[in-house]
């Protein structure tokens, strides 16, 4: 049986003139309750309910290199559940990985470019997602 890929939208980030007041006014006109970290959603998965999951919005500065090689205005960050079987897949499907693996506490974290130059953060969730 072959792993899943993407299992869901991990997060939404993008590039703003002025992240902390955009975040502002968020948190007061749709009352996200974003923090420097952004905001995070929290929900649970369909086919686990007792395992819960996260989405996270954020603005990044406009002038981030985060994003690059990309000089798009956003970058979507997938979940996802074995990204370094997914990274080998992709090595083989002519997907090339941008930089090394990451590797932290709250998860495993790599990136890919789209066609089109869009740059993609696959994130594997640590063990308490």
């Amino acid at each position: 049986m072959a792993n899943k890929k993407v299992t869901g939208l991990g997060g939404i980030f993008f590039r703003s003139e002025d992240p902390a007041t955009l975040r502002e006014w968020y948190n007061a006109h749709l009352g996200l309750n974003a923090t420097q970290y952004g905001a995070i959603f929290d929900w649970r998965q369909d086919d686990a309910p007792e395992r819960k999951g996260q989405t996270v919005w954020n603005p990044f500065k406009k002038d981030t290199d985060y994003f690059a090689p990309s000089d798009k205005q956003f970058m979507f960050n997938f979940r996802v559940e074995n990204l370094e079987w997914l990274l080998d897949e992709l090595k083989k499907e002519g997907i090339n990985q941008v930089g090394e693996m990451q590797v932290y506490e709250y998860g495993k974290f790599a990136h890919i470019v789209d066609p089109e130059g869009n740059k993609i953060e696959l994130w594997e969730p640590g063990a308490e997602d």
